[in-house]
């Protein structure tokens, strides 16, 4: 049997300081799942498994590197931690999987399964791609060698939540160990037996529709292809060290999921063992970021990704991606962007925090008027109007064409920011704002097949 590796999210350093992590209801993240990682670990222990808690003054990068530099056959990692959100309604509990990997959902699933079946007060999100995240990706899914998954317990920021954890922390610590322990057994029994060289199956690779001649490698449940083929894509990762390679028989693969960073669509047909990549042919991979330009999406589209994530987010505002549209194109902004903006600001029209639906602010947009932290329009075109302007103040210098109803428009400095990337800071103080952003723009263009 594997040993199992616990983290608990956050705690250590990160530039310098202590990193709390949420911080709600006179607690911390880090304290409530350090306590609960140390339960975790009493328990596992008691039933004979080896379990290594990795030090809680270390990094985000670090607690990568610690458990990489450990971690051998049979190993597995597990992430612990509570999520946070502007709206206190938000509740339950969630865990993230790499995306594309059918094998480490399954684990996902039965990590689940065990807290709810000891838990069950406890409200499931269900496991989840960690494309499904803010930014699109999670490292602690991607980077950890052993077979890894990221545990969200509830949230820090839900009452319920907090106060079930808190109350009931043994019977948490208790399912979550019965769901190491089941993965764990998993993990073993498809472990190929230990021989000097791993042996790697191998699966075929379609390329926009056509089945390439060179096959790829299924690693840990993860599929591989070639760099020879990455090079074909008109793929540059000379610039991206985080991209997993390995070597295997004298040549060097590249794990396929990363290339979504680079606007190829990847996903995995388990009956023919067919690892399916689809470079664009509709959105420019340059432009997917540049926020002047044109939309991609079709309404129906757009109406369609808004409510895979909000069931009734047309409810109040059926006409939203119309008038992203519309109001978008008028000024020359790119109205995929704009809308996968005002997802992020809005939770997917959810709101929470100092937005109100009946303020019809999509953008988030602050008031120029100081005793108001958030901006009120008239009606929903004219919100998304304000929104639209105050890109266009960002990305462009060109004059508007509508007349203008964006109160802060005049403080901007006009064509500061033409990338999204280039909004974190300025838009938002979050420091990774702008790939929050284009983290959505790729989930709407692969839920609309154009990634």
């Amino acid at each position: 049997m594997g040993r199992i590796f616990i983290s608990a999210a956050h705690g250590g350093l990160e530039n310098g300081s202590t990193d709390p992590g949420t911080v709600a209801g006179g607690t911390t993240e880090a304290r409530e799942m350090i306590l609960t990682r140390d339960l975790i670990a009493t328990e596992l222990r008691s039933r004979n498994f080896e379990v290594l808690t990795v030090p809680d003054n270390l990094s985000a990068a670090e607690t990568i590197l610690w458990i990489n530099a450990r971690g051998r056959r049979d190993d597995i990692a597990l992430e612990i931690g509570m999520d946070g959100s502007p709206n206190p309604s938000l509740r339950g509990t969630s865990v993230y999987h790499i995306a594309n990997n059918d094998q480490r959902k399954a684990h996902a699933e039965l990590l689940l399964l065990a807290l709810l079946r000891r838990v069950p007060q406890l409200p499931s999100r269900g496991a989840r791609p960690d494309t499904a995240t803010g930014l699109g990706n999670l490292p602690f899914c991607r980077r950890v060698v052993p077979p890894s998954l990221l545990l969200e317990i509830g949230f820090l920021t839900n009452p319920d939540d907090r106060l079930l954890l808190q109350n009931r922390r043994r019977d948490f610590a208790i399912g979550i160990s019965d769901g190491l322990a089941a993965w764990s057994r998993a993990v073993a029994g498809t472990s190929p037996s230990p021989s000097p060289s791993p042996a790697y199956s191998s699966i075929d690779i379609n390329i926009n529709g056509g089945i390439y001649d060179e096959q790829g490698i299924i690693v840990s449940g993860n599929a591989y292809i070639p760099i020879d083929l990455v090079d074909r894509l008109n793929v540059d990762l000379s610039s991206a060290p985080g991209v997993t390679r390995i070597s295997y028989r004298n040549i060097v693969y590249v794990k396929a999921v990363d290339l979504r960073e680079f606007n190829i669509s990847v996903s995995w047909d388990s009956a023919s063992r067919t690892v399916i990549l689809r470079s664009s042919g509709t959105v420019c991979p340059g432009l997917v970021d540049r926020i002047m330009g044109r939309g991609s999406t079709s309404e129906v589209q757009l109406m369609m990704f808004l409510k895979t994530n909000n069931e009734n987010a047309l409810t109040q505002f059926p006409e939203l991606p119309k008038l992203y549209r519309e109001e978008a194109s008028i000024e020359g902004v790119n109205y995929d962007i704009a809308f996968s903006q005002m997802c992020l600001e809005t939770g997917f029209l959810q709101f929470g925090g100092t937005l109100r639906p009946s303020q019809n602010n999509f953008g988030g947009l602050g008031s120029a008027i100081t005793q108001e932290e958030t901006a009120s329009f008239p009606s929903a075109r004219i919100g998304v109007r304000a929104h639209i302007q105050h890109l266009k103040a960002y990305a462009s210098t060109e004059p508007l064409v509508q007349e203008l109803v964006d109160p802060r428009f005049r403080f901007v400095r006009r064509g500061i920011a033409p990338l999204v990337t280039q909004l974190s800071g300025r838009w938002s103080a979050d420091a990774q704002y702008g790939e929050k952003v284009v983290a959505i723009v790729r989930r709407l263009y692969e839920s609309a097949g154009l990634l």
